[in-house]
């Protein structure tokens, strides 16, 4: 059965899109509208839309890995990473605002903050970093509080990935053994390994969204206080060692052309 649109006219493009739905959404609060808020909301918008495929998509990854459908998974998390590709050059398109343009209407967005960001930290609990800390700062905020909620209590990808390589023989005791395992025999262990760099790339480039969301900032309002009150620039710089898959960059510490026996503590007895 097709969605009921509104009318019985034949589909067109801005129907099934709902642009006209869509380009309503910009409201701004600065009266009258400063001419660059409509840039930064649009940003944002833009955001929390591939937010949303990034969750569909690691949704699915988590589902593949639950199936043994390993190439699926890496398929799903290599999207992720384009994705991320593309989200850390369109931060910059904020810089074309200048400081003092921004601050002609930020005022306007208190109490408002990227901390907020329901579908951010949606990103982060399915990923691997679920914070209970960060899950009672929703608390009065319903709708995103039982998401987060949903997210605590579901496997993680990260979880899912180990509890794959489980099924497939490995011995996830110590997670950074599995990894070097699969490093030193790519070749026979392809599928894995082709799934471990996807994974440590999602978190490269989620990582690399943190550092430039960063200097982003730090350009237009420099160290002053986030809209939230948070501590701006000095907060966001205490998020950049956060990994959802450490033992994927832990492994190559303890990589060498011994395939990780000499003088590794996780080297097989």
């Amino acid at each position: 059965m097709s969605k009921n649109y509104g009318d019985q006219s034949p589909l067109s493009y801005n129907k099934y899109l709902r642009v006209q739905d869509l380009i309503n959404l910009q409201d701004c609060l600065s009266d009258p509208a400063h001419h660059d808020e409509l840039l930064f909301i649009t940003v944002h918008q833009a955001y929390e839309l591939w937010f949303k495929q990034i969750l569909h998509e690691l949704d699915a990854a988590i589902q593949f890995l639950g199936q043994d459908r390993l190439p699926a998974a890496t398929r799903a998390v290599e999207r992720i990473v384009d994705i991320e590709k593309l989200l850390v050059n369109q931060i910059h398109i904020l810089e074309s605002m200048t400081p003092i343009s921004f601050l002609a209407f930020r005022d306007q967005l208190n109490p408002a903050s990227g901390f907020q960001s329901m579908q951010f930290r949606e990103i982060e609990f399915s990923s691997g970093l679920k914070d209970e800390r960060i899950l009672r700062e929703f608390q009065s905020d319903e709708f995103a509080f039982k998401r987060l909620q949903c997210r605590t209590d579901q496997p993680s990808l990260a979880e899912a990935f180990y509890r794959a390589l489980e099924q497939r023989g490995f011995d996830v005791s110590q997670p950074a053994q599995a990894i070097l395992e699969i490093l030193t025999h790519f070749e026979s262990r392809y599928e894995e390994f082709q799934l471990s760099e996807a994974l440590m790339e999602h978190d490269e480039y989620f990582s690399l969204w943190r550092s430039h969301h960063i200097k982003m900032v730090e350009r237009m309002v420099g160290a002053k206080r986030g809209t939230g009150g948070s501590e701006g620039i000095g907060y966001l710089k205490t998020t950049l060692d956060k990994k959802f898959f450490p033992e994927l960059w832990e492994a190559r510490t303890y990589l060498d052309m011994q395939h990780g026996s000499g003088g590794c503590p996780f080297a097989h007895k």
